[in-house]
């Protein structure tokens, strides 16, 4: 259906939605450039491409995945040609050629052009920008308690632990990376330019169910060519190149708290039996979780979709408003009554729901902004004067930086934050539970993951039980 672009089309709220997205995740990559990189996207080609990208121990190999007359490998003839592959890339002592896709935008670019001015170089990374998608065989990640197991995993996933563990075994420019770990973790890691969340959720949600499908197809004996090898020739500079790549991740990865939480108290279905959005409902869990850390609320960016339009992408819903700071001020107010602050919850709540009614349709003012800045940029004009505007600084500042991206499969997404002393908050409300991620960086001393994540949990219990002291409505 991708193939072909006969996907069903989604509708929200009665609206049809862009499905544009959906056809640029597969065999799309995204290509460094001087001044801006560009996202080419293969599958809209003459001969669309055939293979994947298969990498283990740093070594990157071909792995076609359909058969001469145009059907798809088996899952036993897939295991056949990953195990191949896997017994002839255990060397660990290759150059991690993969981590200079996690440098700043201009340095790739340079170490790019110069990589593939070598023939061989050239065909290998052209290789890998066409595949289908990745699939990277990580090594063994260091061990750790049970109590921090999914964070690290999570931490994985988003960027491979540093240059000593699997930071290398990636292509980070690559739309899609499937990742399993030896230990069995799997997850998946996506490159943000050619679409947003939902439609890789909705593909995850297809892999999962798909392979809860027990279909026994009959594998043909045909005995399949040894995947190719994509070889690289390093040169000094290449390899100063990678020096430099090594060094730059590891800082990363060390300055990036992840924290993962699996809030197991109540999830969507407590909330809507209790009449309350989930959505709204957490996001003044995370107003409440901040206001109580820091005694003061702070920019707060959601991410909503413009899909309503051909081409949409996002808009931002503020979830900081006059009736969010009322609530979490009146919350922890022992002169308030429980019902004024379970009226301050619910018009809090109502807020947040036209702002977010206002967003999916158009209506809010930071894409407006952004055009009117860039705008503004390209004609080579003097800017507006709100731009240098301490306050729409301030305003753009989003110390929490969220995401809500749901999903039929019981997982975890992380997004990294948007300021220096900021936090990245994405979550995914399941029936009876709710997944959180929750980063923030070490080199701020002003924030801690570990500790959002302590309050984020009390704000929910403080706000069930606040809930719970409704006067019973009789049936």
């Amino acid at each position: 259906m991708i193939d072909s672009e006969t996907l069903p089309v989604e509708y929200l709220g009665g609206k049809p939605l862009c499905m544009d997205q959906y056809y640029q995740v597969l065999s799309s990559c995204r290509i460094p450039g001087l001044k801006k990189d560009t996202v080419v996207n293969h599958a809209s080609g003459k001969t669309p491409p055939t293979h994947i990208t298969v990498v283990h121990n740093f070594q990157f190999f071909i792995l076609d995945v359909y058969n001469s007359d145009g059907t798809p490998l088996t899952v036993d003839q897939l295991y056949m040609q990953l195990e191949k592959i896997w017994n002839s890339s255990l060397q660990t002592n290759k150059e991690p050629i993969g981590i200079l896709t996690s440098n700043q935008r201009n340095t790739w670019c340079k170490a790019y052009n110069n990589l593939i001015k070598d023939k061989t170089n050239k065909e290998s990374v052209r290789a890998i920008q066409k595949s289908i998608f990745l699939v990277c065989l990580d090594a063994p990640m260091p061990r750790v308690s049970e109590e921090i197991y999914y964070s690290k995993v999570a931490a994985q996933m988003l960027h491979g632990g540093g240059s000593r563990w699997n930071s290398g075994n990636r292509w980070f420019d690559k739309t899609l990376q499937f990742i399993v770990g030896e230990d069995g973790s799997c997850g998946l890691t996506y490159e943000h330019a050619p679409a947003e969340g939902p439609p890789i959720v909705f593909l995850v949600d297809h892999v999962v169910e798909y392979m809860n499908k027990t279909e026994m197809v009959r594998t043909p004996m045909i005995p399949l060519p040894m995947p190719q090898k994509l070889r690289f020739n390093i040169t000094p500079e290449i390899k100063k190149d990678i020096e430099k790549a090594k060094q730059n991740m590891n800082i990363m990865v060390h300055d990036l708290d992840v924290r993962v939480l699996n809030f197991s108290h109540y999830g969507r279905k407590y909330l809507k039996s209790s009449k309350m959005s989930s959505d709204a409902f957490i996001q003044m869990a995370l107003q409440l979780a901040y206001y109580r850390l820091y005694d003061v609320c702070c920019p707060t960016y959601e991410s909503a979709s413009l899909r309503m339009f051909k081409l949409g992408r996002t808009e931002a819903i503020r979830s900081t408003t006059t009736e969010s700071l009322k609530f979490v001020q009146a919350m922890d107010d022992k002169s308030k009554q429980t019902a004024e602050k379970l009226d301050l919850l619910e018009k809090a709540m109502d807020a947040h729901r036209k702002y977010t009614h206002m967003a999916i349709h158009g209506q809010a003012i930071d894409r407006h902004l952004l055009g009117l800045k860039m705008q503004g940029i390209e004609d080579l004009t003097s800017l507006p004067d709100i731009f240098m505007d301490t306050s729409y600084a301030v305003a753009m500042h989003f110390n929490l930086f969220t995401s809500q991206v749901g999903s039929k499969t019981d997982c975890f997404m992380c997004i990294g934050p948007m300021v220096p002393d900021g936090y990245g908050v994405c979550y995914n409300p399941m029936g009876d539970h709710i997944n959180f991620a929750v980063t923030a960086f070490n080199s701020c001393e002003e924030t801690n993951a570990t500790k959002l994540t302590r309050f984020l949990e009390e704000a929910l219990l403080d706000m069930k039980a606040l809930l719970e002291q409704r006067p019973k409505t009789s049936k």
